[in-house]
């Protein structure tokens, strides 16, 4: 467990080139969106034109016909090997992604019959940057982007709905792959077979206690995160992602700083429940990077939810037992909890200072 703490905040070197393609087909409709990146823009369009090392929006709009042209020369598609015919094309506007400002260029397409499947031609920035990537996605559909190698060849794009199962696997995929939610979980099932004693904590006596509680814990938990999770993921709040992400930090050290010495008032499950609403926003991530829109949402954000819920059993699963069975332990009192939590809260500590500072500590 140490180990994975330790290998948890790995940070890339440098920052990849890459660029976001996305389709949303109804019928022989398509519509088209293609997000490119400012910096890679300017290295082959030299956009900055007075020098100053910053782009501003007179800048990037007057260059919006070239901007055009490298998109169209470098992005084409047919779909189920025929030509799509263009309607329109949307105003300039940009985006902001992780990795920086983007150029959004959105267009309409009408296809000679339902889309069954895209043949996409990728070859932007093919003579300027060996290492610059395409990410093509399906609006609507579960799973991986497409990854698009310029000057690869046809790629194809399946329009495959994956349904209701698509989105429960990768709503466990999230769980699976969120180190700080799983270990908020964690921190909490470690004195879940504990009660509160004084200013400590004391063995539970029964099984069915213990049971009880990670009951209240997980019930509170999954109430809370699914109310902010469907906010989110319809639009309906949008914080910084980078204040969530260091919200949720700052929950895991509580929690596990909390398993020390107990501090936090009343029964832990409000404490929970509370928390619940910031990972509940954090979760809404990969269901927002789909594009959906209305009741496009309703079975993505069922099954993701419903994969989320069954993450986090699979993870009691696991550990309650194995608590259960130690909780009385003078090893488990005074090694493991300690330990255990003593590791999460400077994990989490790192990552609160990382994520609200936008720095790199660890190696």
């Amino acid at each position: 467990m140490l180990l994975w703490l330790l290998l948890a905040g790995v940070a890339q070197a440098h920052q990849a080139s890459e660029a976001y393609l996305s389709f949303r087909v109804e019928g022989a409709s398509v519509e088209q969106r293609l997000d490119i990146a400012l910096r890679d823009l300017d290295r082959d369009l030299a956009l900055d034109a007075d020098g100053d090392g910053s782009l501003s929006w007179r800048e990037v709009r007057t260059r919006w016909p070239d901007i055009e042209r490298l998109a169209a020369a470098g992005v084409r598609f047919t779909a189920d090997g025929a030509a799509c015919q263009p309607l329109d094309e949307a105003a300039p506007q940009l985006d902001e992604h992780s990795d920086g400002t983007h150029a959004v260029l959105l267009r309409h397409w009408h296809c000679p019959a339902a889309v069954r499947e895209l043949e996409i031609d990728y070859r932007l920035f093919a003579a300027t940057d060996a290492g610059h990537r395409g990410l093509a996605r399906l609006v609507g559909a579960a799973g991986q982007p497409l990854v698009l190698q310029p000057g690869a060849g046809l790629q194809r794009l399946g329009v495959d709905h994956r349904g209701l199962v698509g989105f429960v696997v990768q709503g466990m995929g999230h769980i699976a792959s969120g180190l700080d939610h799983v270990l908020f979980l964690v921190t909490l099932l470690l004195v879940a077979v504990w009660r509160r004693d004084g200013g400590g904590w004391a063995p539970r006596v029964s099984a069915r206690s213990a049971f009880a509680e990670t009951l209240r814990l997980v019930t509170a938990f999954t109430a809370a995160h699914s109310i902010t999770l469907g906010l989110a993921a319809s639009g309906v709040i949008d914080p910084p992602t980078r204040w969530v992400e260091s919200l949720i930090a700052l929950t895991v050290l509580l929690a596990a700083l909390d398993n020390l010495r107990p501090f936090v008032p009343g029964p832990r499950w409000s404490m929970v429940a509370l928390f619940g609403l910031v990972h509940g926003v954090g979760f809404a991530g990969p269901l927002k990077d789909l594009g959906l829109r209305g009741s496009e949402l309703v079975l993505p954000l069922l099954g993701f939810n419903v994969g989320v819920e069954l993450g986090q059993l699979a993870v009691v699963a696991l550990l309650l037992p194995l608590a259960l069975a130690l909780r009385s332990a003078t090893a488990y009192r005074r090694w493991i909890v300690p330990g255990g939590s003593s590791a999460v809260a400077a994990l989490a500590l790192v990552w609160c200072v990382e994520r609200s500072l936008d720095l790199s500590l660890l190696p």
